[in-house]
C-alpha cells in the first residue's frame, strides 16, 4: 500500500487518495495514465500462456488527463468519463501535484516511466479502484 501525503494514512483504494488530495492545505491536481496490457512481439510461449490467461505483458500508455480532486465524484465517474474516449483499459495511474505545478511536463514524465517499465512513485489502481501491486 502507498502512504497518502503529510497524512500518515495508507492508500489501498482510489476513495482513499480522493480524500487524500481534497484534505491537503494546498490544492492539487490528481495526474492519471490510463493504460492497456499489451503483448510484446517477441514473447516466449510460456508469456503467451500467461497473457492469455490474464497475467503478465506490458502496460502501454493510452491517454492522460489531469483533474482537481473535487471534479471527481468518486472512482465509477471516472470510469465512466474514460469509457467515452472509447479505448478500453486495464490499469490506470496516479499521481498529485501541487494545483501550481505544470501537469503537462509531469505527464510526460509519468507516461515515460511507464514506458520504461519504472512507474515508482506512480499509484497504479485497477477497474475497481483499489491499488495493484505491479511485480
Amino acid at each position: 500500500m502507498s502512504r497518502a501525503a503529510g497524512k500518515g494514512s495508507f492508500i489501498s483504494s482510489f476513495d482513499d487518495l480522493l480524500r487524500a488530495a481534497r484534505e491537503q492545505a494546498e490544492p492539487q491536481r490528481l495526474l492519471f495514465v490510463f493504460t492497456s496490457a499489451e503483448l510484446p512481439e517477441d514473447s516466449t510461449p510460456g508469456q503467451r500462456e500467461r497473457f492469455e490467461a490474464g497475467l503478465g505483458g506490458a502496460l502501454v500508455p493510452l491517454m492522460s488527463v489531469d483533474k482537481a480532486p473535487d471534479d471527481i465524484r468518486d472512482f465509477q465517474a471516472l470510469v465512466e468519463e474514460s469509457g467515452q474516449f472509447g479505448r478500453q483499459w486495464s490499469v490506470v495511474f496516479v499521481a498529485a501535484l501541487a494545483a501550481g505545478g505544470d501537469a503537462g511536463q509531469a505527464l510526460e514524465r509519468m507516461i515515460a516511466s511507464i514506458k520504461a517499465g519504472s512507474p515508482g512513485a506512480l499509484i497504479p489502481f485497477d477497474r475497481q479502484g483499489q491499488v495493484l501491486s505491479l511485480r
